[in-house]
């Protein structure tokens, strides 16, 4: 009778961990530009394998409910055929919040990074160790690498958007992938001289003093912001209008930074919508500070007059 109750015990705790992962993501791979003289089924089995990484994967010490699990998706887009099961190509990373009381969810993160190099055969074991990146063959590693620095950001976006300054540890994660990266010729994203707008800038931003107003920010716009929206609106812009203030100082200490655009992509449609309803007063004060914050939306925000 008691290895009976044992292993009922058992089985019931497999099942607890097997659903307590944090993320649910969906990964779809495109390789309609990749020669037909390679195998399609190929990448088919890739998106299997990932999908499985994404979402069995333990990221956190933490139990999610699932419905408390993030949803997000990732979209590799493979552009070339480099020779020898190596390809390249930009992966697209999409994540969004739940907003309180409500069915709405409100983006986090909507990015495109064009700088994905990969080595993959079919069946080869998908896998990733955080305390040694770099794997055994580094276009081999760099691929999960990437996927698993993303997943980090997203966890570290989710966990501020709730708690001031809740997500240093995985923002912390994402900058040791950073600095622990693949290395090779054809490997780009990861070094800080290779451009202004990469994998290293965001993740230093996000671990730097000098923008730690950032993560102010990120609680004022979801968890003072977006999550009042449902009782009380005017308090819900004034939560959205102080993070844009914090945003501002940011931007006027660090101009031209990469985390002022991470942060703003996928967003517009949601300021026009959260502040078009607004005072005279708050409005301009939202328009002069987003044009300011997100040149490439500008346009958009003429809306709000």
């Amino acid at each position: 009778m008691l290895k009976r109750i044992l292993i009922v015990i058992l089985i019931v705790s497999l099942t607890i961990t097997s659903h307590a992962q944090e993320i649910q993501a969906r990964f779809s791979v495109i390789a309609s530009k990749v020669s037909t003289q390679v195998d399609r089924k190929v990448f088919q089995t890739l998106q299997t394998a990932l999908t499985n990484f994404l979402n069995s994967r333990r990221w956190t010490n933490d139990v999610f409910q699932a419905n408390e699990k993030i949803q997000c998706s990732f979209l590799l887009t493979i552009d070339q055929d480099l020779g020898n099961n190596v390809y390249k190509g930009k992966l697209t990373v999409q994540a969004a919040r739940p907003v309180f009381n409500t069915s709405y969810v409100s983006p986090i993160i909507n990015y495109i990074d064009d700088n994905v190099v990969f080595k993959y055969i079919e069946f080869q074991p998908v896998e990733f160790n955080e305390n040694r990146v770099q794997g055994n063959d580094p276009l081999v590693a760099n691929l999960t690498a990437i996927l698993a620095y993303y997943v980090n950001i997203i966890l570290g976006f989710d966990y501020d958007s709730f708690t001031q300054r809740g997500g240093d540890t995985y923002f912390q994660k994402a900058w040791n992938i950073v600095n622990n990266a693949p290395e090779s010729r054809d490997v780009t994203g990861w070094k800080s001289f290779e451009s202004l707008r990469n994998r290293y800038w965001l993740a230093e931003n996000l671990n730097t003093s000098r923008y730690a107003l950032v993560h102010d920010a990120i609680y004022a716009y979801y968890r003072t912001g977006m999550d009042l929206f449902y009782e009380n609106e005017d308090a819900g812009r004034s939560g959205i209008l102080n993070c844009l203030n914090y945003l501002n100082t940011v931007n006027t200490e660090n101009p031209n930074s990469m985390i002022m655009q991470f942060f703003f992509q996928g967003k517009s449609t949601e300021l026009v919508k959260v502040f078009s309803k607004a005072t005279p007063d708050t409005k301009t004060r939202a328009r002069e500070l987003l044009s300011r914050l997100d040149i490439t939306n500008s346009q958009k925000y003429k809306e709000l007059k």
